[in-house]
């Protein structure tokens, strides 16, 4: 956005219906969860360049990130307010612990998580807390699970992380020339889909439990599929693409889940707040 609220009325204008308040690094909106912890020394061509991410360097606020999250900027809670008066819903995925909770308490509206697991289950930043998951339930909003393998299996994002401190100099390279603008999103994607093909896929299993975790610390009608399809690098066996979703159902049929209830889960429930977030823009606007 750049700072421009006018750019968000042309979003919405142009048919955008929901925005995620920040992505891997932090911007005008807030602190995102992907630079809040202390980054490692750089080896390899990324040392070489001199760079950090530019976006967290022109932007960020002074003596945020690296250990401090300072949540949401006041420029960011009026985005969310002036979402909610659009009839634009908000999603949290991507964003800080701090900023999620000052998204909610700036909302007037449900919110989403559009791509996020339990941290319960397995401990990645962009996970939802049992904390966070129930004050999402309290604020009407959805959790939609993130089907990325480091986001629902712990034995993976432990041997990620592993691999990536021992075998990750080229990926190094790859990240820094990625945020330099130097190559696009798939060819960045490209690169961590072959290092994560070193590792075991986890079992369905470990997705199916997400959703279970969070439908019974939020609720029901609080949970939802995120997939992140396009943005994973590895996903659980016997998830390949959309035409495997129907696993999915029946795996939660078979775990006692009613036709009700996963029709909840598949889609239900992200229509009930978007309804919602609709119902709240129509009220505010004369």
């Amino acid at each position: 956005m750049e700072g421009d609220m006018r750019l968000l009325r042309d979003f919405y204008r142009l048919g955008v219906r929901y925005m995620t308040l920040t992505w891997a690094t932090s911007n005008e909106l807030g602190q995102s969860s992907g630079d809040l912890a202390p980054r490692p020394a750089k080896t390899g061509a990324a040392a070489n360049s001199g760079l950090s991410r530019p976006t967290v360097a022109s932007r960020q606020r002074a003596g945020c990130g690296q250990g401090r999250d300072c949540g949401l900027t006041e420029f960011g809670r009026e985005v969310v307010r002036e979402m909610n008066r659009l009839g634009m819903m908000v999603d949290i995925s991507h964003v800080s612990d701090q900023s999620f909770y000052d998204t909610l308490a700036a909302t007037r509206a449900p919110v989403i998580a559009s791509h996020s697991s339990a941290r319960a289950l397995t401990d990645s930043p962009r996970n939802l807390t049992d904390d966070m998951l129930r004050a999402l339930a309290k604020n009407g909003g959805v959790a939609q699970v993130n089907f990325g393998c480091t986001f629902v299996d712990q034995k993976y994002l432990d041997a990620y992380r592993k691999l990536r401190a021992t075998k990750g100099t080229a990926i190094d390279a790859i990240d820094d020339r990625f945020d330099r603008h130097k190559i696009g999103y798939e060819e960045y994607l490209r690169a961590h889909a072959s290092l994560s093909a070193r590792i075991p896929r986890p079992s369905l299993k470990s997705l199916i439990d997400h959703i279970d975790h969070i439908a019974k610390v939020a609720g029901i009608d609080h949970v939802g599929l995120g997939s992140d399809f396009d943005g994973v690098a590895c996903l659980p066996e016997g998830i390949d693409s959309v035409a495997d979703l129907p696993r999915i159902s029946q795996a939660l049929l078979k775990r006692g889940y009613s036709a009700d209830d996963v029709r909840k889960i598949a889609g239900g429930n992200l229509l009930r707040v978007f309804a919602e977030v609709e119902r709240v823009s129509r009220e505010e606007k004369p």
